[in-house]
């Protein structure tokens, strides 16, 4: 099939959740979730041509936009996309775009990066694919910035590309992002409390430049992380699953959080910190035995701070972005690393 017949009934896309910073690596290190189950945890945007442009936002979590003045980030995206087309001359449009939001907003679950790549995906297939893996990602990371303050990639990259991502200097002086090497046995526990808090408050909480102190063990320990990965060295991994920078900064915006965080290492998480800049919490397992007893401790520590949670054991999600049945899946990122 080609990229054309995709288009006749338009495409569905599927974007996964992500945990950015990933504990080590405070706007540079992301990772895709894959929950063990089988369910799909991220969202989806359906895509066609049509005679004029129109919205439609529907799923579980809907209300939560429906009230936002501002335009949706998948309007915003399908913006950027076309401007980009258009400076190709190829122009492209109109859209009928259909959102379906299964993230919560506000989550530290990679929501609005969900929603941006799912858009981004739908409209690549679409279209005929016109754009490269490093212009989708530049794409994905203004729009990303357009609601958090600044452009970073730590959730668009993994929730694009799949796997766990590390942003590096690419050759053209842009942002680019690296698939790192992730234990197959180790399981990622993530816990959301029912409760919401903005990125932009969380980043607010923030000092404007750290210590040379904080930078220099920050530093030193996403490097010893990195390290641990390629040599498959578990005692440092467990030493370097830590943020030194920002999470004693965010901790008091999180009802429940250190009562999750002790509660998950004392039933022998290998790290545990906040996903994102939180609410949502996430740990390192051994095993699903280990996995099951970490959840269960997440959600008691929130509910100890009478937060009603819900916690999801998962995989790295190796594939990102993807078209769903009855359309195939499109091949666009397969061979990206």
């Amino acid at each position: 099939m080609t990229s054309s017949d995709f288009s006749l009934a338009g495409v569905t896309a599927y974007a996964p959740a992500s945990i950015g910073n990933f504990a080590a690596g405070f706007d540079l290190l992301g990772a895709a979730l894959a929950p063990l189950d089988g369910s799909l945890l991220g969202d989806l945007v359906h895509a066609a041509l049509a005679p004029e442009a129109s919205f439609q936002l529907e799923g579980p979590f809907a209300k939560a936009l429906a009230d936002d003045t501002r335009p949706n980030l998948v309007l915003r995206v399908a913006d950027l996309f076309q401007e980009a087309l258009q400076a190709k001359g190829r122009p492209v449009g109109p859209f009928a775009l259909r959102l379906e939001k299964r993230l919560p907003v506000a989550s530290g679950l990679g929501s609005s990066a969900s929603s941006i790549v799912a858009t981004l995906a739908a409209l690549q297939v679409l279209c005929g694919d016109p754009l490269s893996v490093p212009e989708l990602l530049e794409l994905a990371g203004r729009a990303e910035g357009s609601t958090s303050g600044g452009i970073h990639l730590d959730n668009v990259a993994p929730s694009l590309l799949g796997g766990l991502q590390l942003t590096v200097p690419g050759r053209d002086g842009k942002p680019a992002a690296r698939r790192l090497p992730w234990p197959t046995d180790l399981l990622l526990v993530v816990a959301h409390p029912d409760y919401q808090l903005a990125t932009a408050r969380s980043r607010a909480a923030l000092p404007e430049r750290p210590a040379w102190t904080e930078t220099v063990e920050f530093a030193g320990n996403l490097a010893g992380l990195v390290h641990a990965l390629h040599t498959d060295d578990r005692a440092l991994l467990a030493r370097c699953l830590r943020d030194p920078l920002v999470e004693a900064h965010r901790a008091p915006l999180v009802p429940g959080f250190r009562a999750a965080q002790a509660g998950a290492l004392a039933a022998g998480a290998l790290g545990c910190t906040l996903s994102g800049s939180g609410p949502s919490v996430f740990a390192v397992a051994g095993d699903e035995a280990d996995a099951g007893a970490v959840a269960a401790a997440l959600q008691e520590g929130f509910a100890q701070a009478d937060l009603p949670s819900r916690a999801w054991i998962c995989a790295l999600d190796l594939e990102g972005a993807r078209t769903l049945s009855p359309v195939p899946r499109h091949p666009l990122f397969e061979a990206h690393p």
